[in-house]
């Protein structure tokens, strides 16, 4: 059947004329676009209007009566075929992968060894600087929480108001508040570290970024001032008022006089103080005719009042605008400083904050521009909707503005082009952002990161030639990665030997990577094509690209089952939307619909607008189309499923249930909760928070609003936090989710016997609340690990099999941990055999089960967990601990430097460091150790041998 499906589409395409132009690519960013690409809905209308057409013709042409004698699903699945085909086959020739806009090293732990050395040598001026270079290292890297944390120490660390309003805007933008319904973008945290009113205090202070912020501290007020300024003039109650007779001279405005004492307008600045004391002639002159100054008799009379108060709080806005002017001209600081920071304090949304900028940058006031900035920079991306913030943002004018008032900074700009470039990478905003990004970049690792970038979105616009240059410049400032581009580039131009010769050179040159050979891949054919591919998988199994394409490469040879199981290798560790999309056909092929369906309800579950065949298909009308294949199931046979796929651990086929769940019950936050928590578990942290979001926003009570907001701020690091709105959720309503969330953060905060009680005790409550089975199971294997913890083995047998019992198949694993700890070996190993035949996912399986058993079945197990599961870095660990047993040092370090090149691992840079110093490779062990220490700098054990090394060093 395979082969005559295949048949089929093909000579359709031939008679549909799909040749050449229509050719299958991926979308590899998996955004919907504008352009012909990525606009989907109009010709998805087409394509069902043309299926439903083909529909009524089979229906209605009643000579066909070998098509009526079928069974209607077959008639169906005919259709669907010939439907799809019109969108043409994947081919090998057409994909290939993308060109990553971060920076990649060619030796990534020699790079981190170095800026943590550079760190542990500079001063705190520096240190935020070099916080924001460890993020532009870890943005590339699959782990998040890597660059959140560095983003966060980034403005601990940071001095200037400057970078703390940019830091604390892009944490923000981290965590898409921008997202969340009824949410400001001035609304406080109640952290110091996100507060926009503490982003607005200079200093040097990353011991307060825990305290509460400005905003939770009662505001200290003058009982004894009371000031008002009103439309006629200006009063007063204070204290120090003068009589008339204090006052010896005046200031003429026109026909009135404002009396002034001379010393106290001297004493705003030195300009007004050798103006009205030394030599000139209003030094002498009673009054003094001050008319042509810009100022008007009430901003005047205020700046009198300021000279004796030092305070413009009693004033309206218009005279300390005025007073601002007076201040930039006469060099008047305090005066200047005093209105800048009322000023500042006005700004509270976009359109105060589009108000006050203009005047902010014509007086190069740096508080009111940060105020001010901050309102823009925390209403990202909606912001650069607005025209004014694109233009200042932009354009070479509106930089020049920023940086005259102290505000236009590499770090703005990095920040913009990556909310630009998540938005849109293809779009003039883009560009021009990153060419500001480009002026600002003054040392090797700004120039690397900007010219690369430029060079990426050029690539995307298909403007070749620009795309080139770009990356030369990116390689000449040190970026080898660029060479890439430059021979992407040069291929897309026509020079295929020219790129070839080119990545051929690097790989001669360069230690090999598994990007290298990706790239070359794509410049050769024929069997040198297979091998470059094949190397590449073996140094980097993460790159999807040579999965992708020897799949591709068995259905071109009508060998579409051998296809699925290759693209199902990737999928198993690396969850993506192109690798899922490219599955789904081979099941279309195979007239698999539930198994097509099931995928492409999972890849809109990761990009909701991903945009199928050519960019031409939205993927929820492919789910339209492919649901009348199927066997309906309404939402009680939907939970049924769910139990199912749960409990087998097909998290994949779990997303389906769900994706076609909130179809049916689009408002249903406990099902979006329950898709993030897939999400997360397949390591697809973006849209496991998009999802826990949308289940915040749609939230139906106030209690569950604050389980979701304390979810996501424990999933973005703030666990105290988390915990206090776990606290409140309970304080309205006891849930189960609620004391579920509390427990889960202690325990992972905490680790005392102590905290294990209180931990216990609030499982218990949990249990003793409503739910359902799937998070019943979750509690009771939680509740069951703290018991084993404080050593209450018989406790914690009873909720594993009572987890069992609702089928929360992980439980085996505790199980198997408690027979383990009894000296059960046997019985610990057929425990973790029932949980290998169960779970449709058990890569982790295998490779706990290795610890049950003896040395040639635990390499065994190990050997298939790696198999399953690549990323998986305790088989690494341990093959290199039985070779050094073994004596074989060298090849121990082969092993570890293996995985250590695609997944730059903290316990595996450990593990390095100590077989090299065992060896006495005291270099070798100093650089290990700093890398490590640059991926979590506080690491006790390798604090305590990168210690230990230098001093031998020393020594």
């Amino acid at each position: 059947m395979q082969h005559n499906i295949f048949a089929t589409m093909r000579s359709l395409n031939m008679i549909e004329g799909c040749k050449g132009t229509q050719i299958y690519a991926f979308n590899q960013s998996g955004k919907t676009t504008t352009n012909g690409y990525g606009g989907g809905g109009g010709v998805g209308e087409k394509f069902l209007q043309h299926l439903h057409e083909r529909v009524s013709s089979v229906r209605s042409k009643s000579n066909r009566n070998y098509l009526a004698m079928q069974p209607k699903d077959n008639v169906k699945s005919a259709v669907l075929v010939e439907a799809l085909a019109s969108y043409g086959l994947p081919q090998t020739d057409f994909i290939e992968p993308q060109i990553e806009s971060y920076l990649k090293s060619v030796n990534f732990v020699e790079t981190l060894a170095d800026v943590y050395r550079r760190m542990e040598g500079c001063s705190k001026f520096e240190i935020s600087g070099m916080y924001l270079e460890q993020c532009a290292i870890f943005k590339g890297l699959s782990d998040p929480k890597l660059f959140r944390k560095c983003l966060k120490s980034g403005r601990e660390h940071a001095v200037d108001v400057h970078s703390k309003v940019v830091l604390s805007a892009w944490l923000r933008f981290d965590r898409r508040e921008d997202e969340l319904i009824g949410v400001s973008a001035m609304d406080c945290c109640g952290r110091s570290i996100e507060c926009p009113r503490s982003s607005l205090v200079s200093g040097y202070n990353p011991e307060l970024a825990t305290d509460p912020c400005l905003c939770h501290q009662r505001p200290v007020q003058d009982e004894d001032t009371e000031v008002y300024i009103g439309d006629e003039g200006c009063s007063t109650s204070i204290s120090h008022d003068y009589e008339e007779e204090d006052y010896d001279m005046s200031f003429c405005m026109g026909e009135e006089e404002i009396r002034c004492r001379r010393f106290n307008m001297a004493s705003l600045s030195r300009p007004f103080e050798v103006m009205l004391y030394d030599g000139f002639m209003e030094s002498r002159r009673e009054k003094i005719n001050f008319s042509q100054n810009g100022i008007s008799a009430k901003g005047m009379k205020a700046a009198e009042m300021f000279s004796r108060t030092k305070s413009v709080e009693s004033f309206d806005p218009d005279t300390v605008l005025e007073l601002l002017s007076l201040a930039n001209k006469f060099c008047c600081n305090e005066m200047k400083s005093a209105c800048d920071a009322y000023l500042a304090s006005l700004v509270f949304d976009m359109d105060s904050a589009m108000l006050l900028i203009e005047y902010g940058l014509e007086e190069t006031a740096y508080v009111l521009v940060a105020a001010c900035l901050q309102v823009l920079l925390r209403e990202l991306p909606n912001s650069m909707h607005n025209p004014n913030v694109s233009r200042l943002f932009c354009s070479s004018e509106g930089k020049d503005r920023l940086a005259s008032a102290g505000h236009a900074s590499f770090l703005l700009y990095y920040f913009l082009t990556r909310t630009a470039m998540e938005e849109d990478m293809k779009s003039n905003t883009t560009v021009m952002l990153l060419e500001r990004l480009g002026e600002f970049s003054s040392i090797g690792w700004q120039k690397q990161l900007a010219f690369h970038q430029i060079g990426c979105v050029m690539l995307e616009r298909k403007e070749y030639k620009d795309a080139q240059k770009w990356f030369e410049a990116a390689v000449e400032a040190g970026h080898v990665y660029s060479l890439a581009g430059i021979a992407r580039a040069k291929y897309k131009c026509g020079h295929m030997y020219k790129a070839y010769k080119l990545m051929n050179s690097l790989i001669s040159n360069c230690t090999p990577c598994g990007w290298m050979y990706q790239e070359r891949s794509l410049y050769c054919h024929g069997k040198e094509k297979t091998m470059d591919l094949s190397t590449a998988t073996e140094l980097d199994p993460t790159l999807s690209y040579p999965y992708k394409y020897r799949a591709m490469s068995m259905v071109e040879e009508n060998r579409t089952e051998a296809a699925i199981s290759e693209i199902d290798k990737i999928i198993g560790f690396k969850v993506s939307p192109d690798c899922l999309e490219l599955r789904a056909w081979f099941l279309i092929a195979l007239e698999d619909y539930e198994g097509a369906l099931r995928d492409v309800r999972a890849l809109l579950t990761l990009d909701p607008q991903y945009v199928m065949f050519h960019g031409k298909l939205q993927g929820d009308k492919l789910v339209e189309l492919l649901r009348h294949t199927v066997q309906q199931r309404n939402q009680a046979d939907c939970w049924m499923q769910l139990y199912d796929r749960w409990s087998s651990v097909d998290d994949i086929g779990s997303l389906g249930v769900v994706h076609h769940m909130l179809a049916n019950d689009p408002g249903k936050s406990l099902l979006l909760f329950r898709q993030s928590l897939l999400l997360l578990r397949l390591n697809c942290h973006r849209a496991a928070m998009r999802s826990l979001r949308e289940a915040r926003n749609q939230a139906t009570s106030e209690h569950e609003r604050l389980v979701y907001e304390g979810w996501i701020l424990y999933d973005t690091g703030y666990r105290e936090e988390a915990i206090s709105k776990a606290e409140e959720s309970i304080s309205i309503q006891r849930s189960f989710e609620a004391f579920f969330l509390k427990a889960y953060a202690l325990s992972e905060t905490n680790s005392d016997s102590e905290s294990s009680l209180y931990v216990i005790q609030l499982l218990e409550e949990a249990l003793r609340c409503p739910s359902d089975g799937l998070r019943k199971g979750q509690a009771l294997s939680n509740l069951a690990s703290i018991y084993v913890d404080v050593d209450k083995l018989d406790n914690a047998v009873d909720c594993y099999v009572n987890a069992l019992t609702i089928k929360h198949t992980r439980a085996h694993q505790g199980l198997a941990r408690i027979y383990h700890l009894k000296n059960q070996r046997k019985a610990a190993y057929d425990e973790m055999t029932k949980l290998i035949e169960k779970a449709s996912y058990n890569a982790s399986a295998y490779e706990k089960r290795s610890e049950y058993c003896d040395r040639e079945l635990a390499r065994s197990d190990l050997t298939m967990a790696t198999k399953l599961d690549p990323l998986r870095t305790y088989p690494y660990r341990y093959k290199a601990a039985v070779l050094m047993d073994d004596h074989k040092e060298s090849e121990a370090i082969s092993e570890l430097t293996k995985v250590i090149a695609f997944k730059p691992d903290l316990h595996l840079l450990h593990l390095r460091a100590a077989f090299h110093d065992s060896m006495n490779e005291r270099t070798s062990t100093i650089r290990d150790c700093e890398a490590a220490l640059c991926l979590d700098s506080s690491h006790a054990d390798t604090l305590e041998l990168y210690s230990k090394a230098r001093q031998r060093s020393n020594e």
